[in-house]
Parts: C-alpha cells; structure tokens; sequence
C-alpha cells in the first residue's frame, strides 16, 4: 500500500540518518516538503476539534517510524494496521478542514489567476460581485439603524463563490437592495427574520438561509450563534459576513474566519467597499 511504501521510505531515511551517508538534495526536498504539509494542516485545523486527532496521528506516525527502524516487526505491523484502517475514520472526520483546506488553496490560486485574467478567459467567471457605492450605503445604514435598535441581523456578502447550496436553503427575493427592505427583513415579527441573507451583484438574493457553523474551539464565550455561522460561512467560503448581535447591538465584519469590530458607518462602509486598510 502506499502508506506502507511511504513509511518503509522514512525507516530508510531515518536509518542512515546517524552517519549522514547518502544524502542527497532530494533527500532534503523530501523533508522539508514533508514538514511544510504538516505545517499548513496543523495551521488550517489550529483551535478546531480535530487538533488533538491530528496529534495523536502523528505520535502514531512517530511510533511506527521508531518500531521499524528498532526492528520491531510486531509492533510495526500493529500500528500500520490501525493507521491504514485509520485513513477512512480520517477523511471522515477531518471532512470539514479538509474541504476547508483545499477551499482555500484553490480560492488563492483562483485569486491569483483572476489577477492576471487567466481564470475569467478559461472558465468564463465575472469574478468578484463588487457592490455599487448606492447598495454599500443602503447596506451600511440599515445595519447601523438595526444596532441602535439591537435588531440581530446576519448578512453575508458574495464575492467570486456562487454560494448556491446556502441560496437553496432559503427562500428567493431577488430584489434591489435598499434600507428599507433589510430593515423589513429583519423586523422581529418578520417571517424571514430568523437566518442569514445572501447580497450579490447588488441585489438581495435570499432571505433566512442557513450558514454552516464553525468547528474552532477558540470562539470567545461573548460571541452567539450568528457570530458562528458568519465564521464558518467565511472559513468555507469567501464571502464577507455582517453580524448585528440582537443583545449588544454591536457590529462585526467578519472576512476569511477573522471577525473585525465595527466603530462607525463610514469603517462599515470602507470595509464592504473592499477597503479594510482605511478608517
């Protein structure tokens, strides 16, 4: 199997490691290509559940490498079976980092090629969904007016990803946007008022979506179940999230899993522009 292939390969690494014989560049590619996926997996599941699973895998992993460079045929066989079964159970239960992971390594590549109007010429994509600076206003002040007034509200903006499975959860508006129609939305005898909204391309799209809840452990206590779907549809996705708490009226921008504070309505209004860097 190509697990056995690959530790049979270590054992041999680490075996001739001591007299530092037949060491070649490759080699040392192989090594430092190896410690770089471990980086960028433990960097992707860092403060979710599946942490202490990745550890536990790789002292697995680090036992079997010493059993088979110490001859220990017994105990290498054992551990090689239950990794081997382990695989299954991992992409089983790693599904969401995974998704997460690949998500992001093709959203950047995607970004990049978009940059250079490669992936709009191959695949025929409009890329970004910039909004116009009358639907930012409009956006803007309704969240602000549903803060004073601790109105919870969810709004999730859509940039290059379609997001059609979160549209297919909810029911379809496909309106213009305006003050009025967000604030109506989110009124708390409204029907639509409990879930997200999905913005794109200058219009509301849907109304009272469901967004995927994240998996981090490290989510302050403070923050509710609207702050936890914004950071779980921002983490799968790249859409930009806007997060009203019912019980503070505090304001949130939440961008790739990271939450920002909102001050005012011209911050709010520089970050839905795209511009985080201005205040």
């Amino acid at each position: 199997m190509i697990v056995n292939n690959f530790f049979a390969y270590l054992c041999t690494m680490i075996s001739i490691l001591p007299g530092f014989l037949h060491i070649t560049p490759a080699d040392i590619l192989d090594i430092v290509l190896v410690a770089l996926i471990i980086y960028l997996v433990f960097r992707q599941i860092r403060g979710s559940s599946a942490m202490n699973i990745f550890i536990a895998i790789i002292i697995l992993l680090v036992a079997r490498i010493v059993a088979e460079v110490l001859g220990m045929r017994l105990v290498s066989s054992l551990l090689g079976t239950v990794l081997d079964v382990g695989v299954v159970a991992v992409l089983v239960l790693f599904q969401p980092e995974i998704r997460r992971f690949l998500g992001n390594i093709g959203r950047t590549a995607g970004d990049s090629l978009e940059k250079r109007n490669l992936l709009s010429r191959l695949l025929g994509t409009s890329g970004n969904e910039d909004l116009q600076e009358s639907s930012v206003a409009s956006l803007a002040e309704a969240c602000m007016e549903m803060g004073e007034a601790h109105t919870g509200a969810l709004i999730a903006v859509r940039q290059s990803d379609r997001l059609e499975d979160i549209l297919a959860t909810g029911d379809r508006i496909d309106a213009e946007i305006s003050k009025r129609l967000i604030l109506n939305i989110f009124f708390k005898n409204s029907p639509l008022h409990d879930g997200a909204v999905i913005i794109g391309g200058d219009r509301v799209l849907a109304a009272r979506c469901t967004l995927p809840m994240t998996t981090r452990t490290d989510i302050p206590a403070s923050y509710g179940m609207r702050h936890k779907a914004a950071i779980g549809l921002s983490e799968q996705t790249d859409a930009n999230v806007i997060v009203v708490s019912e019980e503070t009226g505090h304001i949130s921008f939440v961008s790739r899993g990271k939450m920002v504070p909102v001050s005012g309505l011209n911050q709010l209004k520089l970050l839905l522009s795209g511009r985080r860097d201005e205040r």
